[in-house]
C-alpha cells in the first residue's frame, strides 16, 4: 500500500481555513493526522484542515487515496493512530465508542453513497429519526420532528402523496433527497456526504447540490462532500484534493 499525501488546491481562495475580524466558530480542526489499516504498510498522511461554522469543503481524490477513510474519521467510527481531530471542540480520539456514536447522533447527519434509509419505515419516519435518536437534534428541529421533515421533505421536492408511503416505493432520486432531508433534520453542525450524486444524471446532481447546500446554508450547518467529479467543486468554497503518491 503506498504512502497517500493530501493536497490543499492552489488557489488561494480555495483555501481550507478562511480569514475573519471575528474569530468563527470552528467546526472541524485536523491536524497531523495519520492512519494506517495494515501495521506493516505505510500509512495515509492528511493535510492540517480548518473548517469553520457554515462553511463547505469539496473532498476529492482518485480511488485509494484515503478520501472514504477520511470520512470515517470525522464521524467517529475510527481513530488516528497520530495527530488530532477535533469537530466543535471535541477531540474524538479521546472520546470511547460509545461516546464517539452518541457525538455523532447529536452533531453529525450522513449522507451515504447507497443512501442507508430503513427500508420498513415512511419516508417521513426515515427523516424524523434522527429526532428520536438525538434529545438535542430534537431540541433543534422546528416546532416539531415531523414539522421540520415536512418543511425539508416540501424544500427538497418530495410530494405530500410519498410522505407516509414506504421509502422502498420511491425512486432513487427521491431516496437520495429523502436522505439528505434526514442527515439535516434537527440542525446538526456538520453533515458528511459520501458520493451522494454518483448515480445521478447531471442535471439532477446540480439541482440535488443546490438544494443541500441552500439547505445547509439555512441552518448554519457545515458539509463536507466527497466526490470523484472535479466539475462541482467550483460550488464549494473551500477544496481539499488527496493524491496516491508512489
Amino acid at each position: 500500500m503506498p504512502d497517500m499525501t493530501g493536497k490543499t488546491d492552489l488557489h488561494k481562495d480555495s483555501s481550507v481555513t478562511s480569514e475573519s475580524s471575528v474569530t468563527p466558530r470552528q467546526t472541524l480542526r485536523i491536524s497531523e493526522l495519520t492512519f494506517r489499516w495494515d501495521r506493516t504498510q505505510p500509512g495515509i498522511r492528511y493535510p492540517d484542515v480548518t473548517l469553520n461554522s457554515g462553511e463547505h469543503l469539496f473532498l476529492r481524490g482518485p480511488s485509494g487515496s484515503g478520501k472514504s477513510t477520511l470520512l470515517s474519521l470525522m464521524g467517529g467510527l475510527i481513530v488516528p493512530d497520530t495527530g488530532r481531530l477535533e469537530l466543535l471542540g471535541t477531540d474524538l480520539a479521546g472520546l470511547t465508542s460509545g461516546q464517539r456514536d452518541r457525538f455523532r447522533a447529536d452533531h453529525m447527519g450522513v449522507i451515504f453513497q447507497q443512501f442507508n434509509l430503513v427500508p420498513y419505515l415512511s419516508t417521513l419516519d426515515n427523516v424524523t429519526l434522527p429526532c428520536k435518536l438525538s434529545r438535542k437534534r430534537r431540541a433543534r428541529a422546528l416546532s416539531s420532528p415531523e414539522a421540520e421533515a415536512k418543511s425539508l421533505l416540501t424544500a427538497l421536492g418530495i410530494p405530500q402523496s410519498h410522505w407516509h408511503r414506504r421509502v422502498t416505493t420511491l425512486s432513487v432520486g427521491q431516496q437520495q433527497r429523502v436522505a439528505a432531508a434526514r442527515a439535516l433534520t434537527g440542525a446538526p453542525e456538520l453533515i458528511l456526504a459520501d458520493e451522494p450524486t454518483s448515480a445521478l444524471d447531471s442535471d439532477n446532481r446540480d439541482r440535488f447540490i443546490e438544494l443541500l447546500l441552500g439547505l445547509a446554508a439555512e441552518k448554519h450547518s457545515s458539509v463536507v462532500f466527497v466526490s470523484h467529479d472535479k466539475s462541482l467543486a467550483q460550488r464549494f468554497n473551500h477544496q481539499l484534493a488527496l493524491e496516491v503518491t508512489p
